[in-house]
């Protein structure tokens, strides 16, 4: 049960949000493409700063809030230029807090700098894949990736699933972990909750149709005779569905561990 203690606001900053339509899981054809979607709470969408670009201007941690659509907690910052952004919280922050983006300044928990500017052995989160795309890995609740090795142009990073790979010395990550990391022991506890967050009932694919699915039909509890998939003949246990050529591949020296093998300490 988490009890949100670190939270300090309920209100966000209405200059840093916007709405964003539903779609229900369908396309611009209104096909239907992400199945089980729909409904759900009413969500504001909060702008959140994964660049931090903003070098060598000082802010100010002015509130630690919850986000809607996301399952970390984020801070509102208040520059001292007056400009306001959101940023993912890390874990350990608090309202008054200093923090700062840049090549020179202190590697504290909260500050933004490049890979060449963090010492080995630190915990980062909000890292850089390309530099300038802004933040893509590490962003969930609790999360944190360690800085193994620097050779040359690249810097080795352990990922949180057990990854290793190489990424540009000139991308930016964020010092520290992910805040909320009690995310992972919430219980859902009820179907209702679960419709909440726009998460509709999930039928099986041997209890439909032939017509409806490739598991479906048979006399008694049939179970398809085929390896569990999708209505459009998707495996859905075991599958790859990552593209073999993708450039990103060339810079992974170590597979992400199975959960089993990290259950197991492997």
């Amino acid at each position: 049960m988490n009890d949100y203690a670190e939270l300090t606001t309920d209100k966000p900053e209405k200059s840093l949000c916007k709405r964003i339509k539903k779609t229900g899981g369908r396309n611009h054809h209104g096909v239907t493409t992400s199945r089980f979607r729909g409904g759900g709470a009413r969500k504001i969408y909060r702008m959140i700063d994964f660049k931090r670009r903003k070098d060598g201007v000082p802010a100010t941690v002015a509130t630690i809030e919850y986000d809607p659509n996301r399952d970390c907690f984020i801070s509102l910052l208040n520059y001292a230029d007056g400009e306001k952004r959101y940023i993912l919280a890390p874990l350990g922050i608090k309202a008054g807090d200093r923090i700062e983006s840049g090549e020179v300044c202190e590697p504290k928990i909260g500050n933004s700098m490049p890979m060449s500017a963090i010492p080995a052995g630190l915990e980062i989160h909000n890292i850089e894949m390309t530099a300038g795309q802004g933040g893509k890995l590490v962003r969930g609740a609790g999360n944190a990736a360690r800085i193994v090795a620097k050779e040359g142009n690249w810097v080795t990073v352990i990922l949180p699933s057990g990854e290793m790979r190489m990424v540009r010395k000139e991308c930016r990550a964020t010092i520290g972990r992910v805040s909320n990391p009690d995310h992972q022991n919430v219980r859902i506890g009820k179907a209702g909750r679960k419709r909440h967050m726009g998460r509709r009932p999930h039928v099986r694919g041997k209890a439909m149709n032939p017509v409806d699915h490739p598991m479906g039909g048979g006399e008694g509890r049939a179970n398809g005779g085929r390896h569990p998939c999708s209505p459009t003949g998707v495996l859905a246990k075991g599958g790859k569905t990552r593209n073999p050529r993708s450039p990103s591949n060339n810079r992974i020296i170590r597979r992400r561990k199975s959960k089993r093998a990290k259950r197991l300490g492997f």
